[in-house]
C-alpha cells in the first residue's frame, strides 16, 4: 500500500484535518504551528499522507539548522511542548494488517520527505498520547524511550472525584475561606504575567526557561479558542496562574506557577478550579502534562490521575554524540 506525502500549503485544509485526529492537540492548529516556526528560528513542513485522496495521515515538522547541523524536530526544542507528533487516520473497521501497513508506509514516505528535503543528522520526535503505536519509527532506524503524563477522569461526579484525592488537597478545597482569593480567567496580559513568574520561578533555580510573553502573546492570536488562563490573587495581588490550552475533550495545564508563601494555597485551588470549570464545560480529562520528574509526580499524584503514555523517538547518524550534545542543550 502506497502512501504519497505531500506539503499542505492550505491553512484551512490543515485545521480539518487537525479536528479529524484524534491524537491532535491544539498546537497542532496551523497557526500555532506557525508561531513556533518564528518563535524557534524554525521551517516548518505541514506533511500530509494520501492513500489517492483519503488522508492517511499528517505530521509537522520543523527543519533547524544547529551550527552546522541540519536537525528535524516535532515539537521545536525548548518552548515546552510535551507532544505533537504524527496522526494517523484509519477507519476504525479496517482489518489491523491493512491498518498497521497504511501507518508503515506513511511513516515511511515522510522521513523519505524529510531525508530528501532537509537530510538532517538528528530527528526528534514526541508523539502525543493518542499515539500509541510507535512500532514504523522503530522499523525506520528510531530509538523509542517511553515517556508519561497524568489524566484526570472529569467524566463522573466532582464530589466523588474530590474523595479520591489527596487528604491535603481535600482540606485546601474544602477549608480555604472563599473570601480569602478570587480566582478569575485572564486576559493576553494575564497569560504574559503567568510567564513572566515562571521565568523567575525558573531562574531561581538554575532552570532555562524561554516561554516568552512575546510567544504566548502570539498564540492568544493564533488560537484565541483554544488557550486560556486563570489568575488567583489575593487582595488583587498576584499569587498564582494557570496557562491552559483547551479543546473539546481534553484540557491541558500548560504553563503553571505558584507563590509558596502566599496565605492561600494557590496551586490546589487554581487545579480544582480548572477541574470545576472543565466539568462544568463537559470535557472530559484534564492532562497535567507530564508526570516524568519524580519531585513534581508527587504533587500531581495526589489529583487520584491515572498514568498515560507517549514516546520519544531519536535517530541520529554517526555524529551522534555531537548532536545528541546539541539537542540538549535546546531542549
Amino acid at each position: 500500500m502506497s502512501v504519497d506525502v505531500e506539503l499542505l500549503e492550505d491553512p484551512d485544509g490543515w485545521d480539518r484535518l487537525v479536528e479529524r485526529a484524534a491524537e491532535t492537540t491544539p498546537f497542532h492548529r496551523r497557526a500555532a504551528l506557525e508561531v513556533f516556526a518564528d518563535h524557534t528560528d524554525s521551517t516548518l513542513h505541514p506533511l500530509v499522507g494520501y492513500v489517492g485522496e483519503e488522508p492517511a495521515g499528517l505530521f509537522p515538522v520543523f527543519e533547524r539548522r544547529v551550527g552546522p547541523v541540519m536537525t528535524v524536530f516535532s515539537p521545536p526544542p525548548n518552548r515546552k511542548l510535551t507532544y505533537l507528533g504524527p496522526a494517523i487516520f484509519a477507519d476504525p473497521n479496517m482489518k489491523r494488517r491493512k491498518r498497521e501497513r497504511r501507518h508503515l508506509s506513511f511513516v515511511e514516505s515522510a522521513m523519505e520527505y524529510v531525508d530528501e528535503e532537509v537530510a538532517p543528522r538528528y530527528v526528534s520526535v514526541r508523539t502525543s498520547v493518542g499515539y500509541e503505536d510507535p512500532r514504523p519509527f522503530l522499523w525506520n532506524d528510531f530509538e523509542s524511550t517511553p515517556r508519561y503524563t497524568y489524566h484526570v477522569d472529569l467524566t463522573g461526579d466532582l464530589d466523588e472525584l474530590l474523595e479520591t484525592m489527596g487528604s491535603d488537597l481535600r482540606s485546601n478545597v474544602q477549608n480555604t475561606d472563599a473570601d480569602a482569593f478570587s480566582i478569575e480567567e485572564g486576559d493576553r496580559s494575564a497569560m504574559e504575567q503567568i510567564v513572566v513568574n515562571a521565568k523567575r520561578r525558573h531562574d531561581e533555580q538554575g532552570v532555562p526557561y524561554e516561554v516568552t510573553p512575546s510567544l504566548v502573546r502570539d498564540l492568544s492570536r493564533a488560537i484565541p479558542d483554544h488557550l486560556r488562563a486563570y489568575v488567583c490573587t489575593v487582595d488583587g495581588e498576584f499569587v498564582g496562574g494557570a496557562l491552559l490550552l483547551c479543546d473539546d475533550d481534553t484540557v491541558y495545564r500548560w504553563q503553571s506557577v505558584a507563590d509558596f508563601d502566599a496565605s492561600v494555597p494557590a496551586q490546589d485551588l487554581l487545579d480544582w478550579h480548572v477541574i470545576e470549570r472543565a466539568s462544568e464545560e463537559g470535557i472530559d480529562q484534564y492532562d497535567l502534562v507530564g508526570a516524568n520528574n519524580r519531585r513534581l509526580c508527587r504533587y500531581k499524584a495526589k489529583f487520584a490521575p491515572t498514568v498515560q503514555t507517549y514516546y520519544r523517538l531519536e535517530r541520529s547518524g554517526p555524529v551522534m554524540k555531537l548532536l545528541t550534545d546539541a539537542y540538549a542543550k535546546l531542549r
